[in-house]
């Protein structure tokens, strides 16, 4: 039986559509072993800890964060790569948390990925045809000459010609082994696809021939995406809404437009700072907030806020007890804009904010705009810092 839905997750329940996937409090830890006789169980790196999330049918959900703060762990959990620790899955109203065998292999016919590498995601032995049609014979989809056209149509969807079937991988480009890729993805008419980071790993004009190609599959095919990525301005273009992840945990999730136009979470207003605005005059009044500090290890997460190590807000209102001693709840600060932050509200306003988001004034916060935050940011708003957040771009 599904559990109630939470509206922090995505549309109420009598909203249209209904979510195709969501996961309630998933957590997965990976073991830490010692010995070399006799392996112990010394502690659990906390790659996924306490993610909830819905996917409406036919939306498009961006996962963004730092490189190791899980999104590629919760996508591959939320395809059931892996078992998780803790939490459920729930798939167009199935619950396949613990599904095996012949269950979970009838549910991985409608999900699909897409992976991040093109080069180390294709089986160099087998040709273009045999890898796009390898998810027709597991799943025993047709037959022979049946499959050979349907392979062939496959790669007429994805703008490549049907004869290149009978090459193999180290005979195309980047873009191509992508391409194949999400052929692949294709084969057996998945209704979620999830995308892992499917264009970091190419040249700058092949990124946008893919996305384009996304898009334009989504409408003809009615899928839904996860799209996992570290460059913001490609996931502000593709998603419908964007959640913001930092050490296992999201930390903020709103409506791509919203999340650009009005940050709430000290993280999310740094991540932004590092992405570009293509107007000079607006780019030089934006200064890059840079982060202090290392990331903390995730078999080691600090307590309270996880973000209280590195956050500027925490040092502006003179590092308050909340954020080292409770754990910020995910709230809903406006419709269907949720933060995890005690001090969300002081936020609003602020000199980084206005900066980063490219306006010339903002809503003043309760706490921080109102007490001339605004005046210490603007003797540094043409000083622009080339240094990037932790390879963020």
């Amino acid at each position: 039986m599904t559990a109630p839905f939470d509206p922090q997750l995505g549309a109420g329940p009598s909203a249209a559509p209904q979510p195709l996937i969501q996961v309630e409090d998933l957590k997965m830890y990976f073991p830490i072993t010692s010995g070399v006789l006799i392996n112990r169980h010394v502690g659990d790196v906390h790659a996924v800890d306490g993610v909830s999330l819905a996917i409406n049918k036919g939306e498009t959900v961006g996962l963004v964060g730092e490189s190791g703060c899980g999104k590629s762990t919760v996508g591959r959990t939320l395809l059931r790569l892996y078992r998780p620790t803790a939490g459920r899955i729930i798939f167009d109203g199935q619950d396949i948390t613990l599904a095996e065998g012949s269950t979970l292999r009838a549910v991985r016919r409608r999900m699909q990925m897409i992976f991040q590498d093109p080069y180390s995601s294709l089986n160099p032995r087998m040709t273009a045809a045999g890898i796009i049609s390898e998810p027709l014979e597991i799943h025993g989809v047709g037959v022979g000459r049946e499959r050979r056209e349907r392979v062939r149509a496959l790669l007429a969807t994805v703008g490549m010609d049907p004869d290149y079937g009978d090459r193999y991988p180290h005979e195309f480009s980047g873009g191509q082994r992508q391409r194949i890729g999400v052929a692949r993805a294709l084969a057996l008419h998945p209704d979620l696809i999830v995308a892992d980071e499917p264009i970091s790993a190419l040249d700058v004009s092949i990124q946008a021939q893919v996305i384009n190609l996304l898009e334009r599959l989504q409408g003809e095919f009615g899928l839904t995406y996860l799209f996992i990525a570290h460059d913001l301005s490609v996931v502000r273009h593709i998603s419908d809404r964007i959640a913001v992840m930092y050490l296992g945990k999201i930390v903020e999730m709103a409506g791509s437009r919203d999340l650009y136009e009005r940050p709430l979470h000290p993280y999310s207003i740094a991540l932004l700072s590092a992405v570009p605005i293509p107007d000079p005059k607006v780019e030089g009044r934006r200064r890059r907030i840079i982060l202090t500090g290392d990331v903390p290890s995730p078999s080691n997460p600090p307590s309270g806020c996880r973000f209280h190590t590195r956050c500027w807000l925490r040092e502006r209102l003179s590092n308050p007890e909340p954020c080292v001693a409770e754990e910020p709840a995910l709230r809903e600060m406006a419709t269907g804009h949720w933060v995890a932050c005690h001090f969300a509200e002081e936020v609003d306003g602020t000199a980084e904010q206005v900066q980063v988001t490219g306006r010339r004034g903002g809503v003043a916060g309760k706490g921080l705009a109102a007490a001339g935050a605004g005046a210490t940011g603007a003797a540094d708003a043409g000083r622009i810092q080339p240094v990037l957040i932790d390879g963020v771009s």
